[in-house]
């Protein structure tokens, strides 16, 4: 359980030894295993995804720096805006950030978009107390990173149209509970765990890209883009840029937003 030490340190000595945890992420669930490659295949696969499937990454709030290359931000975006822009939307809890990849990440864990090489940093903001199983895991693993992803079978895998991640602990024992490469890690208290997060729906993250802009508003801001739109309402989103600077635009894969998934509450007990 978070906040407990000894479950902590138990779900991190997991990780380094090559498990999977799902585990509280603000006010939902995550997958967060080691960032090497047959982890990334093997958590992919499990999942119902293809193997090769380019993997997120999370860590703990301050190395989330270290995880993007400074010296390859577009024309018009300064570093200092960007680094507060980013700085706020983790006050407000759980975020993504794509951005333009340091030269020694692995090519599983970036993407290339337009010529340019990314990295998708998933954190689940500063209050969150998964911060400490994440510096754990990170310790005892002697690295920056973790390799996350949601904690949810592929549509790929269930035929569903989407998958929605789970926000309730009994939903993600029941479809994960049986693998034995999946240990568990929830949340003391779900419910004031969403409500510790009232801007945010109980599901994925909103991602808002930097590595590239999409031209300048009417009032002369660079365009930042979101590339889904997730927890995080869009005008709270657009709120945020508009004070570092930025405008906003949405990308093809934030024309609609995620679904929160659905229970029957009479199954689920809760």
């Amino acid at each position: 359980m978070l906040g407990r030490a000894e479950d902590v340190r138990w779900a991190a000595g997991a990780v380094v030894a090559g498990l999977a945890v799902a585990h509280g992420f603000g006010n939902f669930y995550a997958l967060t295993a080691r960032p090497e490659e047959v982890v990334v295949r093997r958590v992919n696969l499990m999942k119902g995804r293809p193997a090769g499937q380019t993997g997120s990454v999370t860590t703990a709030p301050a190395r989330i720096p270290l995880l993007f290359d400074w010296a390859r931000l577009p024309d018009g975006i300064g570093h200092r805006e960007v680094t507060a822009l980013i700085d706020a939307l983790f006050t407000l809890g759980p975020f993504g950030f794509q951005g333009p990849a340091p030269a020694d990440l692995p090519g599983h864990l970036t993407a290339e978009e337009d010529g340019r090489r990314t990295v998708q940093v998933i954190a689940p903001g500063y209050s969150c107390p998964s911060n400490e199983f994440l510096s754990r895991a990170l310790a005892g693993t002697r690295s920056d990173l973790l390799f996350i992803t949601s904690a949810n079978r592929s549509r790929r895998a269930t035929g569903a149209d989407e998958e929605p991640a789970h926000w309730r602990a009994a939903a993600l024992r029941a479809e994960f509970g049986r693998e034995a490469g999946v240990r568990m890690l929830e949340h003391a208290d779900e419910e004031a765990a969403r409500r510790n997060h009232p801007l945010h729906e109980p599901m994925s993250t909103s991602v808002l890209a930097f590595h590239r802009t999409d031209g300048v508003d009417e009032h002369g801001r660079p365009r930042l883009v979101l590339q889904r739109h997730g927890s995080l309402p869009l005008e709270r989103i657009r709120q945020a840029a508009e004070r570092f600077g930025f405008g906003l635009t949405l990308g093809p894969g934030a024309q609609r937003r995620l679904s929160r998934r659905q229970y029957d509450d009479a199954a689920e007990g809760s």
